[in-house]
Formats: C-alpha cells, sequence, structure tokens
C-alpha cells in the first residue's frame, strides 16, 4: 500500500513538473513576442490605400492625405502596441510623394516599413474616371496607356523608391503590399456598371502592376504582400460582401478603394501574416 502511495505520488509530482514546464514555457514565448513587438518602431509609408480612404474615420489633423483610424496600420498598431508608430502614408501619393514628403519619417532606428504604391504613378484615378464617364474604347484605350506605363516607367520608379526606403532605415523590415482586383468577373454578367471587357481589362492591370511591384520589392530584398487573395469573393459584384467601393457620387475619393472590412479583412490580414 505505502509503495502505491508513493508511486501515485510521484507521477502526481511528475505531472506538476511538466505543467509546470509548459507554462513556463508559454509565457517566455508571450514574452519574447511581446517584447519583440514592443521594441518595433514602425512606419506606415503609401497612397490612399495605406492611408485608409474609404474606410471611414478620418483623423481631422491628416488634412487632405485622409489618414484614418481603420486604415491597415492603425489597426496593426493598436493589437501589437509598438514602441513607436507614425502615419505619413497620402492620399494622391505617387513614388515621388514618397520620395519628397515621407521618406523624411524614416530613421536608423525604424525597424518596421509598410507601403502601397505605384497605381498614382500610372494614372490609376485618372483610369477609373474615364472607364466610368466615357465609351467601352476610351476606357480600354485608357487602360493601355497605364499597362503601357507600367511596363516602361514603374520598375524603375519603384527601385528608386524601395532603395531609398532601405538607405533611410537600414535596419528595417520592409513590407511592400499590393492592390486588390476591383472585379468578380464570375459575377459580372449580371453586376450593373461597366462592360465586362472593361472589367477584364481592369483586373489584368492590377495583376500587371502588381506583378511589378512584386519584382520590385524582391529585387529590394523586402517582402511582397499580396491582397488579392484575401479579396476574393469580396470584390465589387460580389453583392453583400464587397469590400471595395463602386463609384461613389456623393464622395467620388471613395470609389474603388477598400471599405473597413476591406482594410481589416484584406489589408490587415495580408500585413499581420509577415510583418514580425
Amino acid at each position: 500500500m505505502l509503495t502505491s502511495y508513493h508511486a501515485r505520488g510521484s507521477s502526481i509530482r511528475r505531472g506538476l513538473l511538466t505543467v509546470t514546464a509548459a507554462v513556463t514555457a508559454l509565457v517566455t514565448l508571450l514574452a519574447t513576442n511581446a517584447s519583440a513587438t514592443a521594441a518595433d518602431h514602425y512606419v506606415a509609408l503609401g497612397d490612399s490605400y495605406s492611408s485608409g480612404v474609404g474606410a471611414g474615420s478620418y483623423i481631422s489633423a491628416s488634412g487632405g492625405c485622409d489618414r484614418s483610424t481603420n486604415a491597415y496600420s492603425q489597426l496593426w498598431a493598436n493589437s501589437r502596441h509598438p514602441a513607436s508608430y507614425v502615419s505619413v502614408a497620402c492620399s494622391g501619393a505617387t513614388t515621388q510623394d514618397v520620395l519628397n514628403s515621407q521618406i523624411s519619417a524614416l530613421s536608423s532606428s525604424t525597424t518596421l516599413v509598410s507601403i502601397t504604391i505605384g497605381g498614382n504613378d500610372v494614372g490609376f484615378s485618372s483610369v477609373m474616371k474615364t472607364c466610368v464617364l466615357d465609351s467601352d474604347s476610351a476606357c480600354l484605350s485608357a487602360i493601355n496607356t497605364a499597362t503601357n506605363q507600367a511596363r516602361t516607367i514603374l520598375p524603375g520608379r519603384l527601385a528608386t523608391t524601395f532603395a531609398a526606403i532601405r538607405q533611410a532605415a537600414p535596419s528595417a523590415h520592409v513590407v511592400v503590399l499590393g492592390y486588390p482586383e476591383l472585379y468578380d468577373l464570375s459575377h459580372s454578367w449580371y453586376c450593373p456598371g461597366l462592360s465586362g471587357t472593361d472589367r477584364s481589362a481592369l483586373n489584368s492591370a492590377a495583376d500587371l502592376i502588381d506583378t511589378q511591384i512584386s519584382t520590385a520589392a524582391h529585387n529590394a530584398g523586402d517582402t511582397f504582400a499580396d491582397v488579392r487573395g484575401n479579396f476574393h469573393g469580396h470584390e465589387l459584384c460580389d453583392f453583400f460582401n464587397e469590400w471595395l467601393h463602386s463609384v461613389d457620387v456623393t464622395d467620388v475619393s471613395d470609389s474603388y478603394h477598400p471599405t473597413a472590412s476591406g482594410q481589416s479583412g484584406g489589408y490587415y490580414a495580408a500585413f499581420s501574416a509577415v510583418a514580425p
């Protein structure tokens, strides 16, 4: 009987030691992750897809840049509590605007950078306006012009911009996010608005721009975060599930930009998957 009690006691002690070790390991892991996040100095750069146009809840101090508290960078900062966070992303920004007005927010202490850029360099907003207001032929012509610029002009501009970011923040993990396709073509046949031809051409243009951005990011040693998969099933023509604004005559600037759900389910999810 005594042997039974001793065996049972030894078994209980071994069990307690195992549980204690597991708890200690978990606490250590959580503390390590918390320390890593708390040490981050995060700067968000880029255009309207990074500032949060279309997501509402704009910060008045950001003026025409329309920075939203629902933007993916703010959502990440809210959840991870880095040592510092600032967004200088601005609606309408081009690569030149990043170089002229945003790079200065970086420093040698910056550990994390995010950016969306390139759409305005090939005239994204002008293309969309043409496609909405003019004929199919005018829309396709505008798209062709934009895709030619994406092939010829954009790669060099992206390379210069990403190199400048690396020089200003040499120790940072740089995450370059792409753009979503705008339309779910499988539903396009009963979706009002642009023709199927225009929608297909716009999606192809978005894919080309993402390819150029991805290549430039990889060449620079940066991380490319593709958001297209996250937006699948939530594009325009995905009725009641859309994470993008269609043409909004009451606020044209929102058109073709992510909603708050698009920022959280699309961009924040993609960024969180690759950010430290």
